[in-house]
């Protein structure tokens, strides 16, 4: 049997007791070790806590040798962790796939996951739209598959849920075209950095899928007891100190409801303005009003 068991998003005992029981029972433990991090807990106390080693699994193990995932549980129990819930990320999906394709029993055991915890921020879920994924810009990589999404978004007036880069365990494009396995320190993109990118994009595009006065809310550390929130503009972001890791950002749309507002407002500097702000946003993409056709005369 291969379990896939959602960790929650912060303490090692943010686990539930149907995934806890399933890790004891569980012969390989793997953890699933690049799309992000559990917060206020390190490998050594997750072994503390279950009673058994924790195998740190990267994205070249996850994404390529899954094989020795799979052979261990044809024969035994495997329990394969993922930090918030187990289809957080496509790679976990096609995992399954490849377990159901060589007839190994699957099972799913559920826990909270940033695509619905984000709702401490006071934003209501159902008013979100496509979830995009911010990486780290480079000299000679600067994607911006993502921009038509937040367009599509914000055309029909929803959030936009941006998740940032995390890097863990990667090599840098020298050492990997030599072969060398030295790998960089880890990195965290800050709220600053992914609005910097946002506006370097919208500078580009030009099509104000949004502005740098498109208001916005910061999330950083969801879920731990260091976790914060801070409303403002993408500029005002640009410059915002946001801390330790993890961090996610949500751009809002224009269907932004008065309780929503009302919450964004405990976290911003300045309220009148920021109230103003999402004001003056609401007119971004706003429908036109309906026109009854002109009748035809018939002569």
């Amino acid at each position: 049997m291969l379990y896939l068991i959602g960790l929650g998003l912060s303490y090692k005992s943010d686990i539930t007791v149907r995934g806890l029981e399933a890790v004891r029972k569980c012969s390989a433990v793997y953890l699933e070790h690049y799309t992000s991090i559990l917060m206020a807990a390190s490998k050594e106390e997750l072994e503390e806590y279950y009673g058994s080693e924790v195998i740190l699994a990267d994205r070249e193990l996850v994404e390529t040798g899954s094989e020795i995932i799979l052979r261990d549980a044809r024969e035994k129990d495997v329990a394969f962790l993922v930090v918030g819930d187990p289809f957080g990320a496509t790679t976990h999906t096609d995992l399954v796939l490849r377990a159901k394709r060589e007839n190994i029993p699957v099972e799913i055991i559920h826990n909270a996951s940033v695509m619905n915890a984000v709702g401490a921020c006071g934003l209501q879920l159902y008013n979100f739209g496509q979830t995009i994924s911010m990486v780290f810009f480079t000299d000679s990589w600067r994607p911006d598959s993502w921009y038509e999404k937040i367009l599509e978004n914000r055309k029909i007036g929803l959030h936009t849920l941006v998740l940032l880069d995390i890097k863990v365990k990667e090599q840098s494009i020298e050492n990997m075209a030599r072969g060398r396995l030295i790998y960089e320190p880890p990195r965290y993109m800050s709220i600053s950095q992914c609005c910097e990118q946002l506006l370097e994009i919208e500078e580009v595009k030009g099509t104000k899928a949004y502005t740098p006065d498109t208001p916005a809310v910061a999330i950083s550390r969801l879920g731990s007891d260091r976790q914060t929130f801070k409303s403002g503009t993408i500029k005002e972001l640009s410059e915002y100190d946001s801390g330790e890791p993890l961090h996610s950002l949500v751009l809002l749309g224009r269907q932004c409801h008065e309780l929503e507002l009302e919450y964004l407002l405990e976290f911003c500097d300045d309220r009148e303005k920021f109230k103003n702000d999402v004001i003056k946003d609401q007119e971004f993409f706003k429908p036109a009003p309906w026109v009854p056709p002109v009748e035809e005369d018939d002569d």
